[in-house]
């Protein structure tokens, strides 16, 4: 049974004895309420008795239980009614937090005090919920802000430089050598653009993609080696040296998904690496996991940068002086999780940077 089967089953679980359990707390409730109905009025009617405000008469066995019944419903609704706040009131709350959550207030938030056990857990839960959406609100607008200036600046740099073109035709007052530098400036951004595109692209059709499908038997170390060849125009013109340690190992996976995730990392190793430095792969097969590092030699990255590098639009380089736009490593994280893969990263300032991948192992 896969992980999320065995999770939704163990929260089916839970539902059930919450269920139950609240099912009990109302029975128990209500036995509550007759028993403490019925006492109060057999102590309340020996009471009238004994002070000879009942006749006796009433003692007859046809007015007794007519007296018990009538004043049994009477108290017993009064306490029904006391008792009854302790579910009502914290469902009037959690009615009213759910309509200030539907007008777009993410940030009510319910107290379980004095609340009954399923209650407080119910309130807990929408807490939760709420967190979530608060924090998927937030990330919504960054993502509409980022995207937003990350399409912004390339078009307005086109657009500038295209009209000083164009006034250029009509007045003749740049050199061959403005020309030469405009262009070259109009066609740079112009591939940052097609790269956004396609790296959006990319990550929406991941992010909407739940179930892997196109699996086929592979060679890894062999892909690892394409993707080298694939970026050697990169690492050759920096005077990069590409070290490889790669075990033979056959995988079973989408490999086009796979050569994506390489794809963007040893890419990245090389950009952040120094001019004349080197970049180590390694592919080791071990006992319980397939384990790929990617070591650059670049400067390394802080704490904040760590925590930080897999958000989408996220670049260390506020500058923008290296090519890219934060999509990359947000691509490799979901490609990771597709993939039931551990990612992680590890970096010192000045030492360069190491990122992890262990794969589960091909299952016979």
């Amino acid at each position: 049974m896969s992980k999320k089967l065995k999770e939704k089953a163990a929260e089916r679980k839970k539902r059930i004895h919450s269920l139950r359990s609240l099912r009990t707390a109302y029975t128990l409730l209500v036995l509550v309420i007759l028993l403490s109905a019925g006492i109060i009025t057999a102590g309340f009617y020996i009471l009238l008795y004994s002070l000879n405000f009942i006749p006796s008469a009433a003692l007859t066995p046809l007015i007794l239980p007519i007296i018990v019944i009538i004043s049994c419903m009477i108290i017993g609704t009064v306490l029904a009614g006391f008792v009854g706040k302790l579910f009502i009131n914290p469902l009037r709350r959690l009615i009213a937090a759910n309509e200030e959550i539907r007008q777009g207030n993410f940030k009510v938030r319910l107290s379980g005090q004095n609340v009954i056990g399923e209650l407080d857990n119910l309130m807990r839960s929408f807490n939760s919920m709420a967190d979530e959406l608060e924090a998927t609100e937030l990330f919504r607008n960054d993502f509409i802000n980022s995207f937003s200036h990350e399409f912004k600046t390339p078009i307005v740099s086109i657009r500038g430089f295209a009209r000083q073109l164009q006034r250029d035709n009509e007045q003749h007052s740049l050199t061959d050598e403005q020309r030469k530098e405009y262009t070259d400036i109009i066609a740079y951004e112009s591939d940052r653009l097609a790269r956004l595109s396609s790296n959006i692209l990319t990550l929406i059709k991941f992010e909407n993609q739940q179930i892997v499908t196109d699996k086929t038997q592979f060679y890894l170390d062999e892909q690892i080696r394409r993707t080298v060849l694939l970026l050697e125009k990169q690492w050759t013109a920096r005077d990069i040296s590409i070290e490889l340690e790669l075990d033979e190992i056959i995988y079973n996976f989408n490999e086009e998904m796979l050569a994506q995730m390489w794809l963007n990392l040893i890419g990245n190793a090389i950009k952040f690496s120094h001019k004349g430095g080197t970049v180590l792969v390694r592919c080791r097969k071990k006992q319980d996991f397939i384990c790929v590092d990617i070591t650059d030699s670049g400067e390394g990255m802080n704490e904040e940068t760590i925590h930080r590098i897999f958000d989408k639009f996220y670049q260390s380089d506020t500058s923008h002086k290296s090519e890219g736009n934060g999509l990359g490593l947000a691509i490799v994280k979901r490609i990771a999780e597709l993939a039931n893969a551990e990612l992680s990263v590890k970096s010192e300032i000045g030492k360069g940077s190491t990122f992890s991948v262990k794969l589960p192992p091909v299952r016979d």
